[in-house]
């Protein structure tokens, strides 16, 4: 700097580097929660026991889910405690109708619900929203920032939000299906040749949704038994999922495309629609 340059513009780049600050130090520490929530999840799944397939166990299941594990597991002897995984898509925000490129990571606990879901999506040009939803111990936490910094969503644990966690959980199942087989935290209620009730109960809660399946065995979609408030400042679990392209990976079938639905009035409003880049599973140690 020297003499010619005016103060109003040595106001402006001090004005600038302060905010620079903040934000480096705002994002420091929400990447830092981030990575404390995700270390959380993957050490409870460490330390529980997750269900293993054992072929005559499935005889008091409905017929569609038995049909569903067999497709499954292809390698009947496949385990895991934690799973890791990358998606990409396009994401809706509460109360606005455009869609924007989103990146997703989550840590799940395949044997006990609880799991970190972290997002990063744009806005506008050089702005974005940092968002995560942490549920474990029968409790969640929910936060969005703008710039990884300015805090617009901050909702904590009611038991109506933890009951949504615990059913966002079930709703993402079909990624770690170790978590659909018996004795684990989920239970089958028989409904028709082509759908059953999934019940997951766990911290004293239960929440359900409705399995849908094709005839080779492939579970389609699940929807929630009853609707969605649209004028929540999130979207939840939302209550309908769609998964589609299969792929063979870590001895199981698992779906690479996926839609999440809001629902109500007998109508859907998709809010993540995507794809999995990528996903890990890791054994108890």
């Amino acid at each position: 700097m020297n003499k010619f340059v005016k103060p109003a513009a040595l106001a402006g780049l001090t004005l600038l580097a302060v905010g620079a600050g903040f934000i480096a130090v705002q994002s420091n520490a929400t990447e830092n929660d981030i990575t404390s929530f995700e270390s959380r999840v993957a050490s409870i799944g460490r330390e529980t026991d997750s269900p293993a397939f054992d072929d005559a166990r499935l005889a008091g299941l409905p017929t569609p889910v038995q049909r569903y594990l067999r497709y499954t597991f292809r390698d009947p002897g496949t385990r895991y405690a934690v799973v890791r995984l990358s998606a990409s898509g396009d994401f809706r925000r509460p109360g606005s109708e455009d869609f924007n490129p989103t990146t997703a990571d989550q840590v799940i606990a395949a044997g006990t619900p609880a799991l970190m879901f972290s997002a990063t999506t744009p806005i506008v040009p050089g702005i974005w929203a940092r968002a995560y939803d942490f549920f474990a111990d029968g409790e969640m936490e929910m936060k969005a920032k703008i710039l990884s910094s300015l805090t617009v969503v901050d909702e904590k644990e009611t038991p109506e939000l933890n009951r949504i966690s615990l059913r966002r959980w079930l709703l993402e199942s079909a990624l770690y299906p170790a978590a659909l087989l018996p004795g684990g935290p989920v239970t089958w209620e028989p409904i028709d040749d082509t759908s059953a009730r999934a019940v997951v109960s766990a911290d004293g809660m239960q929440a359900a949704m409705i399995a849908h399946f094709a005839e080779d065995g492939r579970l389609t979609h699940m929807v929630a038994e009853s609707d969605g408030d649209l004028d929540t400042p999130y979207h939840g679990s939302g209550e309908h999922v769609a998964r589609s392209e299969y792929r063979l990976t870590h001895g199981q079938m698992i779906p690479m495309a996926f839609t999440i639905s809001r629902m109500a009035g007998g109508r859907l409003y998709p809010f993540w629609k995507g794809r999995i880049d990528s996903i890990a599973f890791t054994a108890e140690e």
